[in-house]
C-alpha cells in the first residue's frame, strides 16, 4: 500500500517504468480478503487483468511455470511482528525459488508495528518447523520484514535487495509513524489487536475461542463453559503489567462456537510500554487450566500429526509445562539464555539502529 492508500499492485501496474507480469498471493489472498486458513485458488485479478498465482493453495512455493519470464520478485506485505504470521513463510519460499532460478528478490521494507525492539518468547525448535514458523527466532522477534529477509537469507543466499524505510526508527510503534493502519489480514483490524496477538494467538490451539467471528479477534477470549467474571478476577489479581481484563460475553459469527454465546474476557492493554504479550498469554492459559482442569484441552491438528499449539509454540515443551503446572515465571526464565543469544545474532541484521548502537 502506498501513502496515498493505493495498492502496490495497482501502483506498479500503472507505472510506465515497470512491466508487471504477474501477482503472487499469500494466505488471505493478493487483495487480503480471504479468511484464516482458507486455501486460495489462482485466478485473474479483476483490476489489472494479471494472473494471480496463489501461494496458499496447491503451492506454497513459486513453481518454474509461475516464474517464467520474470526478472525479479517484489515483496511488499506488512508483517505484524510475530513468528507465526505466515507472510514471512511465503517470503522464505519466494526467496528459495528465486535462488534456484536466478531471480532477484526486492523487499520493500515496512515497520514492525510492535516497536521492532522488544523480543519475547522461545526460539523455534527444528522438529516443529511449519508454515506458521520456519525460523529460529522468538515469537516476538523484534525485526522488520526487511531485516527478517536478511536473517533468513543466511541459509538461502538469493539475490536479495532490501529497500529501506525513511523516517522509521527502532522503538517506534506503528501509530507513531505517519502511516494509516491498513489491516494486513482480516483478523488484525487494529494495532490494538496486533499488540495482543503474539500472546493470544495460542488460543488457536485449544478448545477456547480466540475471538474470530467477532469485532475484536484476539482481544476477546472465551467459550460457552467459561465464567468470565471469575476468570477476569483471577487474571486481574495476578498484577500483570500494562494490562487489565474485563469480563465479557460474545457470540462468534463464524469459526469456533459459531452462534454460541461465550463467556470470557476482553484483554485491555493500558500501558503498552510495559505490556508483555507472551507473559500475558501464558497467564491466560495457566489460569484457565486451573479454573477448568476437566474441560480445558489442547486441540488435535486437522492437517498435521503435530498439535497446532505445539507448532505455534515451536516446541512441545511449553504444552507439557503448562499441563504439569510449571509457573509462568519458570517457563519464561527458561527461555532467557536462548533469547539473549538470539539478540546477539540479530545485531548484524538491524538496519535501523538498536542493539548495535
Amino acid at each position: 500500500m502506498t501513502n496515498g492508500l493505493e495498492s502496490t499492485i495497482d501502483a506498479l501496474h500503472r507505472c510506465s517504468k515497470v512491466n508487471l507480469r504477474a501477482v503472487f498471493g499469500p494466505e488471505h489472498g493478493a487483495r487480503g480478503d480471504a479468511q484464516d486458513a482458507l486455501k486460495v485458488s489462482g485466478h485473474v485479478d479483476a483490476y489489472t487483468g494479471l494472473p494471480v498465482h496463489s501461494l496458499y493453495g496447491d503451492h506454497e512455493k513459486p513453481t518454474v511455470e509461475m516464474l517464467e519470464g520474470l526478472e525479479a520478485l517484489v515483496f511488499d506485505i506488512q508483517d505484524c511482528g510475530a513468528r507465526f504470521y505466515t507472510y514471512v513463510s511465503t517470503l522464505t519460499h519466494c526467496m528459495e525459488a528465486s535462488a534456484e532460478h536466478g531471480i532477484r528478490v526486492v523487499v520493500l521494507d515496512r515497520p514492525n508495528p510492535l516497536n521492532g525492539d522488544a523480543t519475547e518468547g522461545n526460539i523455534l525448535k527444528p522438529g516443529f518447523r511449519s508454515f506458521i514458523g520456519l525460523h529460529p527466532v522468538p515469537i516476538r522477534h523484534g525485526l522488520t520484514v526487511g531485516e527478517l529477509a536478511q536473517f533468513i537469507n543466511q541459509g538461502i543466499q538469493c539475490d536479495l535487495h532490501v529497500v529501506e524505510m525513511e523516517g522509521w526508527r527502532r522503538g517506534m510503534w506503528y501509530d507513531e509513524t505517519s502511516l494509516p493502519w491498513i489491516q494486513p489480514s482480516p483478523n488484525l483490524p487494529s494495532l490494538d489487536t496486533a499488540t495482543v496477538y503474539p500472546g493470544t494467538c495460542f488460543f488457536e490451539g485449544v478448545n477456547v475461542s480466540e475471538g474470530r467471528g467477532t469485532t475484536r479477534p484476539f482481544e476477546y477470549i472465551g467459550a460457552p463453559w467459561i465464567d468470565g467474571r471469575s476468570w477476569a478476577e483471577t487474571l486481574n489479581n495476578t498484577g500483570l503489567p500494562g494490562v487489565c481484563f474485563r469480563s465479557s460475553h460474545f457470540t462468534p459469527t463464524f469459526w469456533k462456537f459459531k452462534d454460541e454465546r461465550c463467556g470470557g474476557v476482553q484483554v485491555h492493554v493500558v500501558d503498552r510500554k510495559c505490556f508483555r504479550p507472551m507473559e500475558t498469554g501464558l497467564h491466560l492459559l495457566t489460569t484457565l487450566i486451573q479454573l477448568y482442569p476437566d474441560t480445558f484441552s489442547f486441540n488435535e491438528s486437522s492437517y498435521d500429526k503435530r498439535r497446532h499449539f505445539d507448532l505455534l509454540a515451536g516446541t512441545d515443551t511449553l504444552r507439557a509445562d503448562l499441563m504439569a503446572g510449571v509457573s509462568v515465571e519458570e517457563i519464561m526464565a527458561s527461555w532467557m539464555p536462548e533469547l539473549e543469544e538470539y539478540r546477539e545474532k540479530r545485531k548484524e541484521h538491524l538496519l535501523y539502529g538498536g542493539d548495535d548502537e
